[in-house]
């Protein structure tokens, strides 16, 4: 069995630790599962029974898709406490995989809403639980100080946007030349693979990787246990006595994550165990947490809004053949791997002179605002008549608009975090993305092809006049931060 001090010398991955190639691969084939099943999702929702969809109305379909989305980055803030404090991430992430799989194999194999309901509970649960712990491993790759540490999260992010490239593209191709059950069963399958070589290579990742750094006393395990069953009970006896429903999950989700970001907030405003500098900087994160709320509402609307636009509204003939909806997901990840290098660089290049990270999250939020402005000149235009091209331009302006914001959130977060609350503040960064994705399927609900205009309208403008607010509260922000730029 490898020691940690081997595994942080070992370079055996293009000069890399082995590990960081299972860890590679894995994040791969999540992603393609995920992203590949999420792009074809609410279609499979909407679209008739004689279209080999579920037929339900398209509102509730978005906020489902919505929901779901939210669900999951609210598990990962379940699956870091659960690395942390019972398992360690190295076996959290494993059984999340396995999770994952099991839901995509319950929507290729069981029929209706059986397997929606089965399968999306797996994934969401297990895609939160791996995304909160991969990236924990890669750190624990490298030493305090290994210059390689860098690079590797770059290798790792690649297949990150590998895997969300290509999975739309495959599922989306079954699913409209075979049936949505394909799609389904090609994430299952590429889960499967990725699970496979993860469960091969787990001795490459070290002792590090199995460490809880925070044990759960034993005389608290069975109460944790407890909680969670009688959350399980819960949901389910709600789910079962249809109080929460396909037409309202968006609501509720929006509703629980909101409570639960103040009580964190209030937890740790009033704790005895932060300074008063620290209190400080909590209370600047604030305002970036609604940024960052309001940009995920709009910039999640990939899988909502923009999958019924490109069903409905976008001229997808290529030469004479029809282009799958899905495609267009995979649009996005092209555009990161293009260029996040090149604004990591100019961000190295300005260094001092870079805009600062509240005045970042200005520039993402304003950015995102845009995109959707950027609809408005094709209202109108008809039934699928939308030019591909127009599309792929707000695509890359959404991308822009992420770079700007999406990487910065996590770090900000743990900058501006209290010593005795690390994790928490993590959590809350995760908290936003979970608000905010929940909301894009809220706010879809609103969206008819036949009235484009008021929601591009507002939705751009809202998102718009929340950036130019912040841009005049940057001075105050930044005063609150207590020196952290």
């Amino acid at each position: 069995m490898s020691t940690s001090t081997e595994v942080q010398q070992d370079t055996r991955f293009f000069g890399h630790p082995r590990g960081l190639a299972n860890l590679f691969g894995v994040e791969l084939w999540e992603r393609f599962s995920y992203y590949g099943m999420l792009g074809i999702l609410a279609l499979y929702l909407y679209r008739t029974a004689a279209e080999g969809g579920l037929g339900l109305p398209q509102e509730d379909a978005l906020g489902i898709v919505g929901a779901y989305g939210g669900l999951v980055y609210l598990f990962a803030v379940a699956g870091a406490w659960v690395a942390d404090r019972l398992l360690g991430s190295e076996r959290t992430l494993f059984y999340s995989a396995v999770l994952i799989m099991i839901g995509h194999i319950s929507l290729a194999v069981l029929p209706g809403f059986a397997g929606v309901g089965v399968g999306l509970a797996c994934v969401a649960v297990g895609s939160g639980g791996l995304k909160a712990n991969a990236t924990a491993i890669v750190g624990t790759l490298y030493a305090e100080g290994d210059e390689r540490r860098d690079a590797g999260f770059t290798i790792f992010y690649m297949g990150v946007n590998l895997g969300a490239f290509v999975g739309p593209l495959l599922t989306g191709w079954a699913q409209q030349d075979v049936g949505f059950h394909l799609g389904f069963g090609l994430a299952a399958i590429g889960m499967a693979l990725g699970l496979v070589q993860y469960t091969l290579g787990r001795k490459n990742l070290g002792e590090r990787a199995k460490v809880v750094p925070d044990p759960l006393p034993a005389s608290r395990r069975l109460l944790a246990v407890g909680v969670a069953l009688v959350l399980i009970a819960a949901v389910l006896v709600l789910l079962l006595t249809g109080v929460v429903n396909p037409g309202n999950l968006a609501d509720v989700v929006v509703w629980v994550v909101g409570v639960i970001s103040v009580v964190y907030f209030v937890i740790i405003l009033v704790s005895r165990k932060i300074t008063a500098d620290e209190r400080s900087r909590v209370f600047s994160f604030i305002p970036m947490w609604i940024a960052s709320a309001v940009f995920f509402s709009l910039y999640q609307q990939q899988f909502t809004v923009v999958t019924v636009y490109a069903d409905q509204r976008l001229n997808r003939d290529l030469f004479g053949w029809q282009m799958p909806v899905s495609w267009v997901n995979s649009v996005n990840p092209v555009f990161i791997i293009v260029f996040a290098p090149v604004l990591a660089a100019l961000w190295t290049k300005l260094g001092e002179r870079q805009p600062s990270t509240p005045m970042k999250f200005v520039i993402g939020t304003v950015l995102m605002g845009v995109a959707f402005l950027l609809f408005l000149p094709m209202v109108g235009s008809g039934k699928n008549a939308s030019p591909l091209l127009a599309l792929v331009g707000i695509l890359f302006v959404f991308t822009m608009a992420e770079l700007c914001l999406s990487p910065v959130g996590l770090s900000l977060s743990t900058k501006l975090a209290p010593a005795a609350f690390p994790t928490q503040m993590v959590a809350l960064n995760f908290l936003s993305v979970s608000f905010g994705t929940a909301m894009s399927g809220k706010l879809a609900e609103y969206y008819s092809v036949d009235d484009e205009a008021p929601y591009f309208g507002t939705v751009g403008g809202v998102a718009v006049a929340v950036g130019v607010l912040l841009f005049l509260g940057i001075p105050f922000i930044r005063k609150l931060m207590k020196g952290v730029h």
